[in-house]
């Protein structure tokens, strides 16, 4: 039986890496998966070879996720065709590496804009559509670093803890609605994020990981497919580290 038949689930982000993996297994467990990317056409031709395979249903949809009108106006399309939303995965992310001292007031809008203020924006939205139905859940990608802190990466971490926090208050102001929210904070992974980082650094990191690997985007969709199935519906406000025991 698969989990999540019939469902309809909106992820932001899914042009590659952790996004796209999600997207993949929702669409693999039955979901009607409305994937997100800022560029226009990116993803179709993914999304037809994944409908040839799959029973679940992907269906590309573009906006970015700073533009608040456009958003509305999407997600608005999708409740729209479909009277519900179930599951959303507030995944879209942006990082830039720079130490304080060095830290770029561009970069610090674009990365609070990205990976928190469109967390916030888009959860109000979808939160409106699944309040008339009582129920759904809604999963953000935060990171480890959000909770441990990492050198290099201040403001990227800020932007992360602040998803974590809005996260458990959501779940409590949410609650009444049936509606849970939940938060990932995957560890190191493999995407092409860390491609530049040098060998002697990214073997640094994976020593100090207790499973000894790096993690897989298939690791963090899998926990996203738990949080978004009902084999999770007496839990909510949780974050759920996916980091193989990291000690940093």
């Amino acid at each position: 039986m698969k989990e999540l038949e019939g469902k309809v689930a909106l992820v932001t982000g899914t042009s590659r890496g952790i996004g796209k993996c999600i997207a993949e297994e929702l669409a693999v467990n039955g979901a009607i998966v409305y994937a997100n990317a800022r560029k226009e056409n990116c993803l179709n031709d993914w999304a037809n070879e994944l409908n040839q395979k799959y029973s679940g249903t992907i269906y590309p949809i573009y906006f970015d996720v700073t533009d608040f009108e456009k958003m509305k106006l999407e997600v608005y399309k999708v409740w729209k065709e479909n009277q519900k939303i179930d599951v959303l995965v507030n995944n879209a992310g942006i990082e830039y590496n720079e130490n304080i001292g060095m830290l770029k007031r561009e970069h610090i809008s674009e990365m609070f804009a990205v990976n928190t203020i469109s967390v916030i924006e888009l959860t109000q939205i979808v939160a409106k559509f699944m309040m008339r139905n009582k129920k759904g859940s809604i999963i953000n990608v935060a990171s480890v670093v959000a909770r441990y802190g990492s050198s290099g990466q201040s403001v990227y971490s800020a932007t992360k803890g602040a998803v974590i926090s809005f996260t458990k208050s959501a779940a409590k102001e949410l609650g009444k609605y049936k509606i849970r929210v939940n938060a990932v904070a995957p560890g190191l992974n493999d995407t092409d994020m860390i491609t530049e980082t040098s060998e002697d650094y990214l073997q640094r990191r994976i020593d100090n990981i207790a499973l000894g690997r790096i993690g897989k985007p298939k690791d963090v969709a899998n926990s996203v497919i738990f949080l978004a199935s009902d084999m999770s519906e007496y839990i909510s406000g949780q974050v759920l580290g996916i980091d193989g025991a990291v000690c940093m």
